[in-house]
């Protein structure tokens, strides 16, 4: 008889609780999930996960990144806050709070950034997949796993049902190391990112990169070869706004 592999059964268990997790979140936040939006020869995407908020501006056709910015956010009535945790493009910008006026109508946002209206068209509503906003906090080092404690410095990974965006930040020192994203796939224990945008090295746009992929005790268990080939095997974790 075939054996099942430990992380198979992981992945099993994550497609069944993971949506519950989700679920719940979104019904409290109608933002919830990933917006889409264009202007000029670009394209931006807005993804809200667990109290936090990434926007982005880039150009996939051109393999081009313009800037990222984002942090905690929170919601009410028709206002948006944003208490911003790194910003690719303006690091005086860190540390600051950014407030916008929005509507909200079925599957369209009206967003009123800096004094500038844009309009958003839903994509997903952030309840499926690895939905979540994730921070690294273990990699393995070729012979044990070294854990990464929640600190300034750090590396976060937001995803709704079909967005990801990895960003590298220090709120403390306001620097901004790099960001990755575009959209995704995970069924059946296989996680695969599409890559639409690097701000290191634009030719890794179009790429696509498969990871075997499960939850363990809380805990996204990650393994597989990085953009630039080489072996990773790393564990996230939904701590993002413990203090």
């Amino acid at each position: 008889m075939k054996k099942t592999s430990t992380l198979s059964i992981f992945g099993l268990l994550a497609l069944a609780f993971i949506p519950f997790l989700a679920s719940s979140q979104a019904q409290s936040n109608p933002l919830q999930g990933a917006w889409k939006s264009s202007s000029g020869a670009g394209e931006q995407v807005l993804v809200f996960q667990d109290d936090y908020t990434s926007y982005t501006s880039y150009n996939k056709d051109q393999k081009k990144f313009d800037y990222t910015y984002g942090g905690v956010t929170s919601f009410a009535g028709n206002t948006l806050t944003i208490q911003i945790e790194f910003n690719s493009a303006e690091k005086d910008k860190v540390g600051k709070t950014l407030s916008t006026k929005i509507e909200i109508s079925g599957d369209k946002l009206t967003t009123h950034f800096n004094g500038v209206k844009q309009e958003w068209t839903r994509i997903d509503r952030g309840d499926k997949g690895l939905a979540g906003c994730w921070r690294i906090n273990g990699r393995w080092d070729g012979s044990k796993m070294n854990p990464i404690k929640l600190s300034p410095r750090k590396t976060i990974k937001i995803l709704s049902s079909t967005r990801f965006q990895w960003f590298a930040i220090n709120t403390e020192t306001k620097e901004f190391f790099g960001t990755g994203g575009g959209s995704y796939d995970f069924e059946n224990g296989k996680y695969v990112e599409h890559i639409e945008f690097f701000s290191r090295d634009s030719e890794r746009v179009g790429a696509s990169l498969s990871f075997d992929a499960g939850l363990k005790n809380g805990e996204w268990l990650h393994s597989g070869l990085s953009s630039k080939g080489d072996p990773i095997k790393e564990t996230w974790v939904r701590d993002i706004l413990k203090k």
